[in-house]
């Protein structure tokens, strides 16, 4: 008895994409999973004495770069990982640093932060605009009934 497996469906959200598009995310994945894996991941075997958030911290990035790199292989279908990291990010730099800043309260800590959140740039500068208004603010959404 044969088989045939049946060929991968694409969707429309993935083929509106040109393929230097589809490199361009693939290169924003590889930038932010790869360098949270390499900052991160190492630190894992001491998660257990850390304190509680910054376990948590960890715990959360370790989990976003391991979803980035999954995004390697499905750059459209993991567009919401790079969305949750230009959020949080931009919130951060607003909320955060923009005031410290503008009252002289950058702490040497802060700092390091708001150098690493200004990587977002290269996020930012790789996610397809368009497609993001197309796919998930103008397409409406699943009924509620």
């Amino acid at each position: 008895m044969t088989t045939t497996a049946a060929p991968i469906a694409t969707t429309s959200s993935s083929t509106d994409l040109s393929l230097t598009r589809l490199y361009l995310l693939r290169a924003g994945y590889l930038f932010m999973g790869g360098g949270l894996a390499l900052v991160k991941w190492p630190l894992l075997g001491d998660a257990h004495t850390m304190p509680l958030y910054e376990g948590v911290t960890l715990c959360l990035l370790t989990a976003m770069s391991l979803l980035a790199l999954v995004g390697l292989k499905l750059p459209v279908a993991m567009l919401p990982v790079l969305l949750l990291e230009v959020t949080w990010k931009l919130i951060w730099l607003g909320l955060v640093a923009l005031p410290a800043s503008r009252a002289g309260d950058l702490d040497p800590a802060m700092s390091e932060v708001l150098v690493n959140c200004s990587f977002v740039v290269v996020i930012i500068a790789v996610i397809p605009w368009r497609h993001v208004w197309r796919a998930y603010v103008r397409a409406g959404g699943a009924r509620w009934r």
